[in-house]
């Protein structure tokens, strides 16, 4: 392995508390938390010590998959739990700002971790961004796509100007989502459930865009009503810079046809170029994501190998970033702050849609 790559693997870490005892209080058993987030705390030594849902009955059945041993009927009930110190929501994102509020109540709370997206309004965020400073609590989002080991990994070719300036951008998603029940009550669908991931990594990569274009058609085999079934959208930056992502989640008609599902996605600059893939759409089939790059001072093609995987390892570091806030009294690495502009851009793509024209982000944010 040569120093490039060596870089590259540790870029893909990340950075840890000191401690691992902080006492977890989850509210939310589905499959995100059942298989996402216990497991990744069980990796690193995190301690969740009492689980809470919509029903007790499913709280205990995640409760035993993972050696938790309090359970509790409701949410509420688990915010009375003054042994608690951190809490990990993965409930509705239109819920998540009662319960945000509730636990702002709470002393023993010292930092919350909210499930992406944070809220399903500008204003809905904002709110919850002003409850954690006003109470002096930490509030995270779990952006975990953000910690996927190729968007670590080019993270550091972009800020180490490996790649130069960049100059375009694109992800192309062709994947076969199980839509979550909830999102039936919701006519935004796309854009706050998969797309979000890829509007926020653009903000990871790139920062907050000038102007953002989005158009949309509905996903015919989806059978409930929704505005946005796939979508294209793209981001203009002040320096001419664009990034556009596709997200087609109507890639297979079904059998007998072969399914093709992917995520790709590519990145050109002034002095190289990056492009690679996101392991998830094989889930629960452990594949790593991938990096490749060629530059000025690396002409060849670098491509580093790494063990671990989207799902479930980000969620290591989504909760890293907020335990290491309440440890350094630091803002969070993403902030409920900093993810008001990521619903922001959310909300442009949607004003872009019914308006049919380019939104200029200062319009949302204003």
């Amino acid at each position: 392995m040569n120093s490039i790559e060596k870089q590259l693997l540790q870029a893909t870490k990340p950075e840890l508390p000191i401690r691992k005892d902080w006492r977890i209080g989850c509210i939310g058993a589905g499959f995100i938390v059942n298989d996402c987030h216990l497991v990744a705390y069980h990796n690193m030594g995190y301690t969740p010590v009492a689980i809470a849902s919509r029903t007790k009955a499913h709280a205990q059945q995640v409760a035993d998959n993972h050696g938790i041993h309090t359970v509790y009927e409701t949410w509420r009930e688990l915010l009375d739990d003054t042994s608690l110190e951190v809490l990990d929501i993965a409930f509705p994102p239109d819920q998540q700002l009662e319960i945000v509020r509730e636990a702002c109540k709470r002393p023993n709370i010292k930092g919350i971790l909210c499930q992406k997206p944070i809220a399903m309004t500008i204003e809905e965020a904002k709110e919850i961004a002003r409850c954690g400073q006003d109470c002096g609590k930490k509030i995270a989002v779990n952006s975990n796509m953000r910690f996927d080991q190729s968007m670590r990994a080019l993270k550091y070719l972009l800020d180490t100007k490996e790649l130069g300036e960049p100059v375009l951008a694109t992800i192309e998603m062709r994947a076969i989502p199980h839509w979550q029940t909830f999102l039936k009550c919701y006519d935004k669908l796309e854009l706050f459930s998969m797309g979000i991931h890829h509007i926020d990594i653009f903000r990871y990569l790139f920062g907050d865009p000038e102007e953002i274009t989005c158009v949309c058609r509905t996903d015919p085999r989806t059978k409930f009503d929704h505005t946005d079934g796939i979508t294209q959208y793209t981001f203009h930056y002040t320096d001419g810079m664009m990034a556009t992502s596709l997200d087609d989640v109507w890639s297979w008609p079904g059998d007998p046809c072969q399914e093709d599902i992917y995520i790709k996605w590519r990145v050109e600059g002034t002095e190289g170029m990056a492009d690679g893939s996101i392991g998830w759409p094989k889930y629960p089939e452990p594949i790593p994501s991938k990096l490749r790059f060629t530059s000025v001072r690396h002409p060849g093609w670098v491509e580093p190998h790494w063990d671990t995987v989207w799902f479930p390892n980000a969620f290591e570091g989504t909760m890293a970033g907020l335990l290491l806030a309440v440890e350094k009294d630091t803002e969070p690495c993403i902030s409920a702050l900093d993810n008001v502009h990521t619903i922001a851009c959310v909300e442009a793509c949607y004003k872009s849609i019914r308006e049919k024209r380019t939104i200029a982000l200062n319009e949302v944010l204003k």
